[in-house]
C-alpha cells in the first residue's frame, strides 16, 4: 500500500482509540473554537468535511440554530460509524464522501467546516473548490490546520522518539500529514487556485494539550493514527514495545505523573 493511501486510511480499531485517546487530547479546544466562529451567522444548511468521529459535529450540534441543516461527511465510513455510535443531541446526516468530489448541488450550504483534515487531501485546490462551489454565495469556509511540529509538543516528542527506535527509517506519518500544511502562504495560493478572491482571514491559535500521564498521548499517536501502520510496517507485533518507547520519551520531558504541553493551530475563515 502506498504511502499515501496508509496515511488516511482510519480503520480497524483506530476510530475508536482516535475517539478514546486523540479527541479529548488535542481536538477537544480546537473544536470548539472553530464551532464558536459560526456563532451569529444566519445559517440554514451546514456541511462538515473530514469529520471525522464527530468531535466538530458533536459541538455544531449545540451552536448551531434548531433549524439549521447539519451535514457530517468523511472519506473514511469506520470514523462516520463510530462518530454515529457516540451520537449527538440533535439530528445529523452522516453521509461518506471524498471532499475532492462532493456529491451536493452548486450553492447547497451557507458554511462549509473542515477542522484539521485539509492536511489529508492530496489535492487542495481541488477540495477547496469543491467547497467553494457547494457554497451560496456570502458562504464561509472555516478550516484549521496544525502549525509545524516543533510548536506541538506532544507530537513532536513522539516522532523523535520513534526516530531513535527507528534510525534507517524513521516513521514520519505526524511530521509529513499532520503537520505538513502549516504554509500560511501556500495554503493562499490552494485557496485563490480554488477561485476564491478574498483575502482569507488567518489566525493562530495556541493552546494547551493536557493528560493525565505520558502513557495516554503515547497510545493516542502511536495507536490512534495511521502512525500505527507505519509502526507496524516496520516492527510487526511490537506495536506496545514502540508505545512504550514513546510514552518513557514524553516521561523525560514532561514528567510521570499528569503533563502538560503547547499545541498551535492556524484557522482560516474564507468568504465566497
Amino acid at each position: 500500500m502506498h504511502a499515501s493511501s496508509v496515511d488516511r486510511r482510519f480503520a480497524g480499531s483506530i476510530p475508536q482509540m482516535y475517539e478514546q485517546y486523540l479527541v479529548p487530547l488535542i481536538f477537544e479546544p480546537y473544536a470548539a473554537e472553530l464551532a464558536e466562529r459560526l456563532q451569529g451567522r444566519h445559517l440554514d444548511q451546514v456541511l462538515e468535511v473530514a469529520a471525522g468521529t464527530g468531535v466538530v459535529t458533536r459541538r455544531l450540534a449545540h451552536c448551531l440554530p434548531a433549524a439549521c441543516e447539519l451535514v457530517a461527511t468523511d472519506l473514511n465510513q469506520p470514523m462516520l460509524e463510530q462518530a454515529a455510535a457516540v451520537g449527538v443531541p440533535r439530528q445529523v446526516r452522516w453521509q461518506q464522501a471524498d471532499a475532492m468530489a462532493l456529491p451536493f448541488a452548486d450553492a447547497s450550504f451557507d458554511a462549509v467546516v473542515c477542522q484539521f483534515g485539509v492536511m489529508f487531501f492530496p489535492d487542495k485546490a481541488q477540495a477547496f473548490a469543491q467547497a467553494r462551489r457547494v457554497l451560496r454565495p456570502g458562504g464561509v469556509l472555516l478550516f484549521n490546520v496544525w502549525d509545524r511540529i516543533e510548536h506541538n509538543e506532544f507530537a513532536d516528542t513522539v516522532t523523535q522518539a520513534l526516530g531513535r527506535r527507528y534510525p534507517s527509517d524513521p516513521p514520519r506519518f505526524l511530521a509529513r500529514v499532520p503537520h505538513g500544511s502549516h504554509d500560511i502562504d501556500a495554503l493562499m495560493g490552494e485557496l485563490g487556485r480554488a477561485g476564491f478572491t478574498r483575502v482569507p482571514e488567518v489566525e493562530t491559535v495556541t493552546a494547551r494539550s493536557r493528560a493525565p500521564s505520558p502513557h495516554i498521548p503515547a497510545v493516542a499517536f502511536c495507536q490512534g493514527t495511521p502512525l500505527r501502520s507505519e509502526i507496524e510496517a516496520r516492527d510487526q507485533g511490537r506495536l506496545v514495545a514502540a508505545t512504550d518507547a514513546a510514552a518513557q520519551a514524553l516521561a523525560q520531558r514532561f514528567g510521570r505523573g499528569p503533563i502538560d504541553g503547547k499545541v498551535q493551530a492556524h484557522v482560516f475563515t474564507v468568504h465566497r
